[in-house]
């Protein structure tokens, strides 16, 4: 862990090991899936012991606590101390795997129009 001076947002969250590129943690503060107290910040922001994140992956939402700082990605086990999650971000994370477990959303498989062969299909099935 290195408190010698200031790191950016955007390396912290690399460091951190929420995102496997410094661009992909620059893409995702841009797009605003990474918040400060429900505000929207920029990846040169500099990261402050105690503050507190919103972070979105994909369907994920963490709720976090800065506890250290490092611009250097370590191993997994050193990348959880520089922060803590909290209490209701890990049973919503909780909640959300075992809804999961019993089974996948249906309409999740669902990506846009149906092809051609997925509309002969239904035909078939339908009988027209």
């Amino acid at each position: 862990m290195d408190d010698h001076g200031p790191v950016r947002l955007d390396k912290w969250l690399w460091a951190a090991r929420f995102f496997k590129t410094r661009s992909l943690a620059t893409d995702a503060i841009d797009l605003g899936r990474v918040r400060l107290a429900g505000e929207r910040i920029k990846p040169a922001r500099e990261v402050r012991v105690g503050e507190r994140y919103e972070i979105t992956i994909g369907e994920t939402r963490f709720e976090i606590v800065v506890r250290a700082l490092s611009a250097v990605r370590g191993p997994a086990p050193v990348a959880r101390t520089l922060y803590e999650e909290t209490a209701d971000s890990v049973e919503r994370r909780q909640r959300r795997a075992e809804v999961r477990r019993f089974g996948a959303e249906p309409a999740q498989e669902l990506k846009g129009r149906p092809t051609k062969r997925d509309g002969r299909l239904l035909r078939d099935l339908r009988g027209d």
